[in-house]
């Protein structure tokens, strides 16, 4: 682990916290009369506490026995004890792939040579994965040694070493109520809970209690990896406010789901909850609930493949002044996923939140879509157990070009399903955690606060992205994660990255790259990312117009 210290008045580091003064610049927008635009900059100066005492993290998922939870599991066990297994191609070594925390580098600014990354988890004090205590429910009782061999996802090879430390693992027993999933899920269906649903609740908050108290964690973030439910109605009196949720819960009231349930019970123990698929489990009583309690929630539905695709290709082209008028998605796929989503009510879940995913996007131009008509939007999911985890995916773009021209663009995507959202579990959880950490204050703030109970950082990874009233919605794939390292760099007194490099534009270079014509600046990236194996200190020097990095 690279360690990153900022040299700069604004940011002081103590045993406990990085504090950091920040100024947040913005422009407000205001249509004149006479139809002038006026742009008026505003800077607030923001001061972000950081704590910087990691904490022995817990994680239960709920649908802990499914192909994402045992994968899941798996994938850290196999970390956590460097494993390596042979495969037809060779040898294979465990790793984090597609985790951004865990894989991938963000930029900290300019060395010698060039432009300085680092691993995004060395940005600040971020829990290890490999450090991480896995629990979690699920209707099935199979162990999860045995659920990962059903899943079929990982090498034969892998699953020998892992099994000894799963097969003692076993979910507890989980809320199961058959109107809400597929009829085809019954068969799973012998580990649940009885009672009404008020007693439920109780046992799901003796769940996290116990787990907690066992396993000696620090604290706990729940996480829904279960079978997608249809949507829930939303009914004045039911599930409208907090107060008629609760009661409505005692009452035992048929329209409130098994994820409302655990959200509820998570929120009511002061436990943050992310909902990894596409139902509404935030029932407008629920999003109450977790503002009132302070609690931290996030959603919905995981973003790892096609939609994942989909967001970077329409932002692309509408950026690019390209008009997308029709999108067609067609997915097929074998696992217990794609049979759940056989169910016409379980699959109009996903496709709501598969279908919104552009609409931020088209918005943002309006010389493209004057006419305020969204592109044609289609959707299509259909379940083929031969393929298992394997999914296929194939896209078509149509869009309107330059003077009534046409363009088409036609994608196939083979992915595996769990290795895809698998390392999103783990960004999601690390993210929430570092979130529970932070809290800042304004120039004209008291104390500091956290952030919204609402934890919009976290829309990177979800398709349907949820966020406060009033707040808007943003989908493009870039932007989301701009916000998540630009938040990072706030916490230690970085300004956000421009790309403008405004100081390799000059008529005269006055600090030109130094290397010599062998190397390449990609050298300079290499020695970045492995720093934090050699225990390296990387100085950060802020300045007011630039930010320099030395060894």
């Amino acid at each position: 682990m690279a360690t990153i210290k900022v040299n700069s008045p604004n940011v002081t580091y103590t045993e406990e916290y990085i504090e950091s003064k920040y100024d947040y610049q913005t422009s407000q927008v205001r249509n004149g009369p006479d139809g002038t635009i006026n742009v008026t900059p505003v800077t607030t100066q923001y001061t972000f506490r950081t704590e910087r005492k990691v904490p022995k993290l817990g994680v239960m998922l709920v649908g802990w026995g499914g192909n994402n939870g045992c994968t899941v599991t798996a994938a850290i066990l196999a970390n956590k004890h460097k494993m390596s297994w042979h495969t037809k191609e060779g040898l294979k070594h465990a790793n984090y792939f597609g985790s951004i925390t865990q894989a991938s580098t963000v930029g900290l600014g300019t060395g010698p040579e060039g432009e300085v990354y680092v691993p995004m988890k060395d940005i600040l004090p971020m829990v290890d994965p490999n450090d991480v205590v896995i629990d979690g429910w699920d209707i099935s009782s199979m162990n999860i040694a045995d659920s990962m061999e059903r899943a079929k996802v990982l090498d034969y090879n892998l699953q020998v070493q892992l099994r000894p430390h799963m097969k003692h693992m076993r979910p507890r027993p989980s809320i199961y109520i058959p109107d809400f999933i597929a009829a085809n899920q019954e068969e799973r269906a012998d580990n649940v809970l009885t009672g009404s649903k008020k007693e439920q609740l109780d046992r799901i908050r003796k769940d996290i209690r116990e787990f907690k108290e066992e396993s000696g964690v620090d604290k706990v973030i729940i996480l829904w990896t279960a079978n997608t439910e249809r949507y829930s109605d939303l009914i004045p009196g039911i599930n409208d406010t907090s107060e008629n949720l609760l009661r409505s819960i005692r009452e035992g009231e048929k329209e409130i789901s098994p994820s409302t349930l655990f959200a509820v019970a998570s929120i009511l123990e002061g436990v943050t909850y992310i909902n990894g698929s596409p139902q509404n489990t935030f029932v407008p009583g629920a999003l109450e609930l977790a503002n009132k309690k302070k609690v931290f929630i996030a959603g919905d539905d995981f973003k790892s493949g096609q939609t994942k695709l989909k967001s970077v290709l329409v932002d692309f082209l509408v950026s690019a002044g390209i008009k997308p008028v029709s999108i067609v998605s067609y997915n097929h796929l074998g696992n217990n996923d794609g049979k759940n989503l056989s169910a016409p009510q379980t699959f109009r879940s996903k496709e709501i939140s598969k279908s919104n995913v552009v609409d931020d996007m088209v918005d943002s131009n309006d010389i493209l879509y004057h006419d305020k008509k969204k592109p044609d939007h289609c959707v299509v999911i259909k379940y083929v157990p031969h393929v298992g985890d394997s999914k296929r995916a194939m896209d078509e773009y149509t869009s309107e070009i330059m003077m009534g021209g046409s363009n088409t663009l036609v994608i196939h995507n083979t992915c595996e399903d769990s290795l895809l959202a698998s390392p999103l579990i783990i960004d999601l959880v690390i993210i929430a955690e570092i979130c529970e950490r932070i809290q800042f204050k304004t120039e004209n703030d008291n104390s500091f606060q956290s952030f919204n109970s609402v934890l919009t950082i976290l829309s990177y990874l979800c398709k349907a992205p949820l966020v406060p009233a009033g707040t808007p919605v943003v989908n493009a794939l870039f932007k989301q994660r701009c916000c998540i390292e630009n938040i990072f760099r706030a916490c230690i007194g970085l300004a956000p990255l421009n790309n403008m490099m405004l100081e390799y534009k000059h008529q005269t270079i006055a600090n030109p790259i130094q290397r010599d014509n062998s190397s390449s600046i990609i050298a300079m990236k290499k020695t970045a990312q492995t720093n934090g194996a050699s225990g390296k200190q990387i100085i950060v020097s802020k300045s007011d117009s630039d930010t320099d990095c030395e060894k």
